[in-house]
């Protein structure tokens, strides 16, 4: 039988149901790197909590690197519109700004002892979140970037027999990061080679490289590294701290809504936190299998590295911030921060250190 008040019913219905289709904003986040990655994995967690904090009225749609465009042009796609949204990390884009490395990775714990939870209190309570809106400004991006997932420290790496000293190191070509990173090892005698994370393995099998760094045991087992090279030291200086960051055109986050916007921030904050402890986890797994399962021998870093690589580490940061303002505003920052911060944190970390070192111990 035809039922007026059913038709009417149905057709409300039907209009909420399209109206809340019109109010939906997808966003698509183009990596740079691949889609089995562990920062993916995480970055679709981070999406996931977006969509239920919006009930599902902004959601991020993660795509592979080179999907749309390449590695290198994703911050330019995300200015431009043609992407919504990039993810990568910050010192990627330290050519458009040598800044970016203070956000991304700031060598040598930005040379003042700042480690990756450290970092967060400078980033969250110590100015550096207002200067990290700003450096968009200073590169002409039309860009709001968010925070997700802090890493390190990341360990030296990878080597085909152990090294005693600097003199050993030195024998090997040795792939780093790129920016300050890499050109500091260069500046203490490494031969340093600069490549994308994909070429890494290839280099190591043909020879091109002796030696190699990408970041944890995780992510380096999932590379594979333990297949050609058997000898890994944790401690290193040149990624200490590490963040990978998401970013989105600022005129798509200009067209949320306040609540949305508030949404991202706390999925963000959220991220920040998971990031870490998923990290922690994972990296024991893995360390623990390649030691176990794949003949991987862990060694302690020669003790002359870290005094080597800090001096010019230093030197960097200082040619750096004598040829840019904004560099200069920003490590100033970072610097006062740690005068504060690093004295109380050392301190409270040496204790933390030594505890885990006696359970270390025990297990050998």
């Amino acid at each position: 039988m035809f039922n007026l008040k059913t038709v009417a019913m149905g057709t409300a219905a039907l209009a909420l149901m399209a109206s809340a289709a019109l109010a939906e904003t997808v966003i698509r986040v183009q990596s740079v790197i691949p889609a089995q990655a562990d920062e993916v994995h995480m970055l679709q967690e981070f999406a996931n909590d977006v969509a239920e904090l919006t009930d599902g009225e902004v959601k991020f749609e993660i795509l592979p690197a080179g999907a749309v465009v390449g590695v290198q042009e994703t911050l330019d796609a995300v200015d431009s519109g043609l992407i919504e949204g990039g993810f990568a990390w910050t010192h990627y884009w330290s050519g458009k700004h040598p800044a970016a490395m203070l956000f991304g990775s700031p060598v040598a714990g930005a040379g003042v002892g700042i480690d990756n939870i450290a970092f967060l209190s400078w980033f969250q309570y110590g100015g550096g979140k207002e200067l990290y809106d700003q450096l968009w400004d200073e590169m002409g991006m039309n860009v709001k970037g968010f925070m997700l997932q802090p890493v390190g420290p990341e360990a030296l790496g990878w080597f085909k027999e152990p090294i005693a000293s600097m003199d050993d190191f030195r024998k090997y070509r040795f792939r780093t990061p790129p920016g300050i990173p890499g050109q500091t090892y260069k500046d203490i005698g490494v031969a340093s080679v600069a490549m994308g994370g994909g070429d890494i393995l290839p280099a190591l099998e043909k020879g091109t490289i002796d030696a190699a760094e990408w970041c944890c045991p995780k992510p380096d087992s999932v590379f594979g590294f333990q297949k050609v090279l058997k000898h890994y030291y944790l401690q290193g200086l040149h990624q200490v701290v590490v963040n990978a960051d998401l970013y989105i055109n600022k005129d798509v986050y200009d067209s949320l809504t306040p609540l949305q916007q508030k949404a991202i921030e706390v999925a963000a904050n959220a991220s920040l936190s998971k990031a870490m402890s998923y990290r922690i986890y994972e990296n024991g797994k893995a360390l623990k299998d390649l030691t176990e399962n794949h003949g991987v021998i862990l060694h302690d870093t020669p003790a002359d590295y870290f005094p080597a690589y800090m001096a010019a580490a230093k030197t960097a940061l200082e040619t750096n911030a004598a040829d840019n303002e904004f560099f200069a505003k920003v490590w100033q920052s970072q610097k006062d921060f740690a005068d504060i911060a690093v004295p109380f944190w050392a301190g409270a970390q040496a204790s933390n250190a030594a505890l885990g070192k006696a359970h270390a111990d025990s297990l050998k």
